[in-house]
């Protein structure tokens, strides 16, 4: 059964070009979101928004996304569950 459910996982990861195993190996950050935060990295944010404020933005709030989702919504609601 567990191999049955893994196999039609990965089938379904390669129709969609591995995205699923992407996401989940880099803790919910896209494919953009790594590559932003390569060039973070090396650039500097100030030089970094000043070569592409419209991308920095969207980077910026993915993340203020993820993160708020991740460390805030997810405890909450688990949370709820508990008491």
């Amino acid at each position: 059964m567990v191999s049955m459910l893994r196999n039609y996982f990965e089938y379904f990861d390669r129709r969609v070009d591995g995205a699923i195993s992407f996401f989940i190996k880099h803790y919910g950050k896209t494919k953009f979101m790594v590559a932003m935060s390569k060039k973070a990295q090396y650039l500097g944010l100030e030089r970094l928004f000043l070569k592409g404020p419209k991308a920095f933005v969207y980077f910026f709030l993915f993340y203020l996304i993820r993160d708020t989702i991740l460390y805030i919504v997810i405890p909450i609601f688990f949370a709820s569950w508990i008491e």
